[in-house]
């Protein structure tokens, strides 16, 4: 199904799986709400890419934790927008280290990015959504959402978070005719992992492309098998073992 001249709000919009869903959503003919953290250049460079495929564009920078930007953020833009079909919830922050070495600090801060924006963003959004025809709300969470991983206690914390807002929403707004989606990717090759995890090249590793074209997938096929969830690994991976 068509998604041309639908709206989208996106987070996390200026690299990564961000800007490859946004390019990947401007081929389809979906103007772009992009939300980030506090670099106005990435975000310009992926308003660009997609406004080459003659959508409209908007950027919207803050710090998302913030409460109050965040809702102004959100108020603004829905001012320009009028309303929204699509709430992506892709902004997320990574860390390595043992437990005793995550400091409180850190793990409230993950934990504001990769679940409690995300709540605040679909709160804001749902009375919009509601009136939309085609709406969709999809967190992309990780493999880490599903299993525990040493030495990321806070991320693996903050994902599980994600994914039980997802599952609780879906069953809650499913009535509204509002499609909830969870991507968990395992092992894409982002800007987040490079600094994450220094140790990895990238060889073997998924694309932040091929991610968006699932989401991609996952928004365009409405029908009534429904998605509710995705889990990627990567090809080299033995299968079910994430």
């Amino acid at each position: 199904m068509s998604l041309k001249d639908r709206i989208a709000f996106i987070t996390g919009a200026g690299g990564g799986i961000g800007r490859q869903t946004v390019v990947a959503l401007a081929k389809e003919g979906v103007n772009i709400v992009l939300f980030g953290g506090n670099n106005l250049n990435k975000l310009q460079e992926s308003a660009l890419l997609a406004q080459k495929e003659g959508v409209k564009t908007w950027i919207f920078e803050g710090d998302l934790t913030d409460d109050n930007i965040l809702v102004n953020l959100f108020e603004k833009a829905i001012s320009v927008t009028g309303g929204l079909d699509i709430l992506i919830n892709n902004a997320g922050m990574a860390y390595s280290a043992p437990i005793e070495q995550t400091d409180v600090e850190i793990f409230d801060k993950i934990m504001k990015i990769n679940a409690r924006v995300p709540f605040m963003l679909i709160k804001l959004a749902l009375p919009y959504l509601k009136k939309s025809t085609r709406a969709s709300v999809l967190n992309v969470a990780s493999v880490v959402a599903h299993a525990g991983y040493p030495l990321q206690s806070a991320y693996t914390a903050s994902k599980h978070a994600l994914l039980g807002l997802t599952k609780s929403l879906s069953a809650e707004v499913y009535k509204d005719g509002i499609r909830v989606h969870a991507v968990s990717p395992g092992g894409v090759y982002t800007d987040m992992v490079k600094v994450s995890r220094p140790d990895l090249t990238g060889e073997g590793m998924t694309k932040p492309e091929e991610i968006a074209e699932i989401i991609t997938f996952i928004l365009k096929h409405r029908g009534n098998a429904v998605v509710d969830e995705i889990i990627v690994h990567r090809a080299n991976k033995q299968p079910f073992l994430i």
